[in-house]
């Protein structure tokens, strides 16, 4: 069943931020059901998110009853790291994409979650899949996995507040100066090849902490930290310092001076979090897959 919400606010503030607030929803969502004229200010529709709300002002809000989602379950071999009836942490292989999308309709992450778990939230109108955030297809690693709405509200929260601590270890072309440094510049859809991100101005905050962790072949194994989580965040930044992840077919040079197949030698290695119902600091570290120890130690001094 749809929900109706009625609201008096207490303050003023952005109207997508107190119907996040009193539908218990990701500020995304709520931009949508505004967008999708579910929110009514003192009796008129309202469909801009960043409208002023002030003290006093009557909002009506309509949350529709989630729908099944259309995603099929799969029989699909991905660990699960820890879960308990809020939160799963699980490890996805390289080669596999997180959701289903033109091209890529079954044989994903979701897909497999459907099956190997027993719950997923559903914040984004679904009953499923419970994704809060993401790792590129050919990227391996931890994954954090709401099972439930509160949950998502929860971790969505932490990771837009730069809270939830996300390290990766990628192998690098070349070697640095230094032993370590950062990567502090916005990223937006290149203005050219729509496929592709870039360092452009008016794009989104990203910030990437880099050091060396062993010097290599021609190469650097480096440990990444990320303060913001934007797509191909650290393919991009480490692009633009002349530095591009080994195998990266995107972001690296057309002539790489190795022969690496399966793409960008990254990992997800390291997640913090704050358990949403406990707040108890939790953290998972996983080991990178074999492709990728198979050139670290290939390329070894």
């Amino acid at each position: 069943m749809e929900q109706q919400i009625d609201l008096i606010a207490d303050r003023e503030a952005r109207l997508d931020i107190l119907v996040a607030e009193a539908a218990d929803v990701t500020r995304s969502r709520a931009e949508s059901l505004i967008k999708d004229g579910r929110v009514t200010v003192n009796g008129s529709t309202a469909t801009k998110a960043g409208l002023k709300i002030k003290a006093g002002d009557k909002l009506l809000i309509t949350v529709p009853a989630p729908v099944s989602s259309a995603v099929e379950a799969e029989d699909i071999d991905i660990p699960v790291i820890y879960q308990d009836d809020d939160v799963a942490v699980v490890y996805k292989p390289s080669g596999m994409v997180v959701h289903p999308a033109a091209g890529n309709e079954s044989g994903t992450l979701v897909n497999g979650l459907l099956n190997k778990l027993d719950n997923l939230s559903g914040i984004g109108g679904e009953i499923r899949p419970g994704i809060v955030h993401r790792i590129d297809k050919d990227t391996s690693g931890l994954l954090l996995i709401a099972k439930n709405d509160k949950a998502h509200v929860s971790l969505s929260d932490q990771i837009r507040e730069h809270t939830v601590g996300r390290v990766y270890r990628a192998i690098v072309i070349g070697h640095f100066k230094e032993e370590s440094g950062f990567v502090d510049a916005p990223i937006g859809r290149h203005p050219t090849d729509r496929k592709k991100m870039a360092i452009v101005r008016g794009g989104r905050e990203a910030r990437t902490d880099w050091r060396v962790l062993e010097e290599l072949k021609g190469a650097t194994l480096v440990e990444c930290r990320l303060t913001t989580g934007r797509t191909h965040q650290i393919r991009v930044h480490m692009a633009s310092i002349g530095h591009p992840v080994l195998g990266d077919p995107v972001y690296g040079p057309k002539k790489s001076p190795y022969n690496v197949s399966g793409g960008q030698l990254l990992h997800a290695a390291r997640i913090a979090f704050d358990h949403p119902v406990t707040g108890e600091r939790h953290t998972f570290e996983a080991e990178p897959e074999e492709r990728f120890t198979q050139w670290l130690n290939k390329l070894k001094l």
